[in-house]
């Protein structure tokens, strides 16, 4: 009778170590799922069961990828050393969750669609919805390990302080677990119940039940670096002597007796290092004898120490068997204290040396890590890269780096094990503690460039109403109801105009301005015929002089700077003005402008009118390149503008999203799609207004038209719940209808 289990494969993608394991599960495509893997080769790699070659890899982490979680509809998350995560749809990464500022080492996707968790070396958890940090988690005094879902509003979490803690969705920390007494590198969750089990670095695996450790299972290895429960209650673990033991509850399922002596030995002969803090404190001349064993234990797990010819031997109490385990004996080994191991803790990653460099006598100083098998002249090199220091120090550091690691030669690690997540052999107490981490080094750079000319589906425009300026009174019949309302496929512009109004508030403010501002009379006249060249339909053209002119006025002080922001809003429609400030000479300095007033805590008339700039600069091909380089930007400040409770705002950052959508659908750049649909997540929450509901209702239906991969995503970030409401709203019929399309797709 075989109980265990028996290789089907060995996959092999990866040019170095694997981290991460992850299954994805089933789907209609591949019914038997799908395996994922990340490396310290900073890719992930996604098996089929039946071939030991990946199906494709998924590049773009610019560091050791060290936990990944899959969610529904084939979405995954993956962690890194980077210190961002990504959320990746089939082949496609679609966001990177940023703001930690150390190697995240565990991530979970919840059951509710949208949300998901970060686990961090810089001691935190984050919680992310839709893309967007809603919350972080502190209370772990070092690096967080291992996060596990408890339900839709609690989760788990094990750190290398020792503890683990139990959480809600809402913030508060609701009871924190001792027992290990060291760090603690995985935890998993009994299924359909709130028991659960955590393994470490003090070579045990412990079972937690209603709040307690009720029992100890000691290794023979001094980390056990990986544990799960499987469906039957079986509990997996993987330790760093290479081995994965499976530990039943199931008579049926036990080991035999052979195995199981096997394993006793196996313990028996493991050698504790006193020094570890494993067995508390070790004083072995204060230690009983043998007889001391003649005393039964009180608890399962209890640990005795006896003193037998000289020899340190450690036992365990087992209740089952009413009997001491020996688990091994206590030795004075090479000691894994920082001072003797000398692995230091950097940014989440363990190295050899942390140097600080001082590059001139008051400046910063700055901390260069480096390993004995690295070469010091890369590692110099990218040092004064990545800190953005001269060149021409070169030689020196390189020079520093040889002189202060003499001697020192690249031990034999053929028999050692590596820790997944920071890549070293061997723990180090109290290495991490008090270490500053260094914001990561790689931020986001946005990617999303715009490409002419590529392919889109389009579809031709059906007839109908235009839903927006509500030409020719809407009615809406008894027939079945077209969809006149995406995708769209022109931006949605802000025309209305009163130029005399507008002239009269710039002349009084002008009068009112101080003397570095004040407009000449001919500088009036010059803006009443640029207004009058580009509200009316005339054939004149704006001048160079003209724009001059503008350009001055909309650099006024921000508390009357608004009548301006109006001219530059209307004047931005014309292709010659738009072609003006959009072009590549001219796009810096007005996209930076327009950021300036999207500043929530400045004058609200000054963010609506930059909004409605930004929707008119898309009517141009110049001013829609300039708008798709600058998205992430854009965006990550407009999005800033929700919180004032303000509906024409509101109605202009809808409109915004809109615009985005429409040149979104035309060139399928799904990561600004995945921004997109984040944005319009995040706003739907904070929006009461109907027809900026209307406008965000649009673009989401743009956004998802004619692309499964957005949908699937859309789904998956929890906007099919969001929205539901709005197909019941009686008034306008547009909102119930257009909501009533999105859902179709959804």
């Amino acid at each position: 009778l075989n109980r265990g289990f028996t290789e089907m494969h060995c996959m092999s993608g990866h040019s170095n170590f694997v981290s991460c394991v992850c299954i994805i599960p089933p789907s209609d495509l591949y019914p038997r799922g799908l395996i994922a893997t990340g490396g310290n080769d900073h890719n992930i790699c996604i098996f089929t069961i039946d071939n030991p070659a990946p199906l494709y890899m998924l590049k773009g982490h610019k560091n050791t990828v060290c936990s990944l979680s899959s969610g529904k509809f084939g979405t995954l998350l993956s962690g890194s050393w980077d210190t961002t995560a990504k959320v990746w749809l089939n082949d496609r990464c679609m966001m990177t969750l940023q703001g930690h500022t150390a190697a995240i080492w565990a991530v979970k996707i919840l059951p509710e669609q949208g949300l998901m968790l970060t686990g961090s070396a810089d001691k935190t958890i984050k919680l992310w919805k839709a893309g967007r940090c809603e919350r972080t988690f502190t209370g772990h005094e070092d690096c967080v390990r291992g996060l596990a879902i408890l339900s839709e509003t609690e989760f788990l979490s094990c750190a290398n302080d020792a503890s683990v803690r139990r959480w809600q969705i809402s913030g508060e920390c609701l009871q924190v677990y001792y027992g290990h007494t060291n760090y603690i590198y995985s935890i998993s969750v009994f299924p359909r119940c709130k028991d659960f089990i955590t393994t470490g670095e003090d070579r045990s695996l412990r079972i937690w039940k209603q709040g307690e450790c009720t029992q100890t299972i000691r290794l023979p290895a001094q980390s056990v670096w990986c544990c799960c429960v499987l469906d039957n209650g079986d509990i997996v673990v993987g330790a760093s002597d290479g081995i994965i033991r499976v530990f039943t509850e199931s008579l049926e399922r036990t080991a035999s007796a052979e195995e199981i002596q096997a394993f006793e030995n196996e313990l028996a002969q493991a050698s504790i290092d006193p020094k570890t803090g494993d067995l508390g404190d070790i004083n072995a001349d204060d230690l009983p004898g043998r007889e001391h064993l003649k005393d039964p234990g009180t608890r399962d797990g209890q640990t005795r120490l006896i003193k037998d010819n000289g020899k340190v031997e450690a036992y365990q109490w087992s209740v089952s068997e009413g009997r001491w385990i020996k688990i091994g004996d206590v030795v004075g080994s090479s000691g894994a204290t920082q001072q003797t191991s000398g692995k230091v803790l950097f940014e989440g990653k363990e190295y050899d040396y942390v140097f600080t460099i001082d590059v001139n006598e008051n400046g910063p100083s700055y901390k260069l890590p480096y390993n004995i098998t690295d070469d010091p002249w890369l590692t110099a090199y990218n040092f004064l890269q990545k800190n953005d220091l001269n060149p021409m120090f070169l030689d020196q550091v390189a020079k520093f780096i040889m002189d202060n690691t003499k001697g020192q030669t690249l031990l034999s690690t053929s028999n050692q094990f590596s820790d997944p997540f920071t890549g070293a052999g061997r723990y180090v107490p109290g290495s991490s503690s008090g270490l500053s981490t260094v914001p990561g080094a790689d931020p986001f750079t946005g990617a999303g460039r715009y490409v002419p000319g590529s392919a889109s589906n389009v579809v031709p425009p059906v007839g109908g109403v235009d839903p927006f300026t509500g030409m020719g009174a809407y009615q809406s019949t008894a027939a079945k109801v077209e969809n006149i309302y995406f995708p769209k496929k022109d931006a949605v512009t802000f025309d209305q105009a009163n130029p005399t109004q507008i002239l009269g508030k710039l002349k009084e403010l002008n009068g009112s301005a101080a003397e570095e501002h004040k407009l000449t009379e001919d500088d009036l006249i010059i803006l009443e015929k640029l207004l009058s060249a580009t509200c009316n339909a005339s054939a004149e053209t704006p001048t160079a002089q003209q724009l001059q002119t503008l350009w001055r006025a909309v650099n006024w002080p921000e508390d009357i700077v608004f009548p301006a922001l109006d001219i530059l809003r209307l004047s931005v429609r014309h292709p010659t003005v738009n072609e003006n400030f959009c072009s590549e000479k001219e796009h810096v300095q007005f996209i930076i402008l327009l950021l300036k007033f999207l500043n929530p805590k400045g004058k609200q008339a000054n963010q609506l009118l930059a909004l409605r700039a930004l929707c008119n600069c898309f009517v141009s091909h110049a001013g829609q390149k300039l708008m798709m380089e600058q998205r992430d930007e854009i965006m990550t400040q407009a999005i800033e503008t929700k919180s004032g409770n303000n509906k024409s705002i509101h109605i202009a950052l809808a409109t915004l999203t809109l615009n985005y959508a429409v040149c979104l659908h035309k060139v399928n750049n799904i990561e600004g799609k995945a921004q997109c649909l984040s944005v319009i997540s995040t706003v739907m929450e904070v929006v009461q207004d109907l027809e900026a509901i209307f406008r965000l209702l649009v673009a989401l239906g743009t956004l998802i038209s004619d692309d499964t991969n957005a949908v699937q995503l859309a789904k998956s970030l929890g906007v099919d719940s969001q929205i539901k409401k709005y197909a019941s709203v009686s008034e306008p019929a547009k909102v119930k209808e257009c909501c009533r399309f999105v859902l179709n797709l959804l």
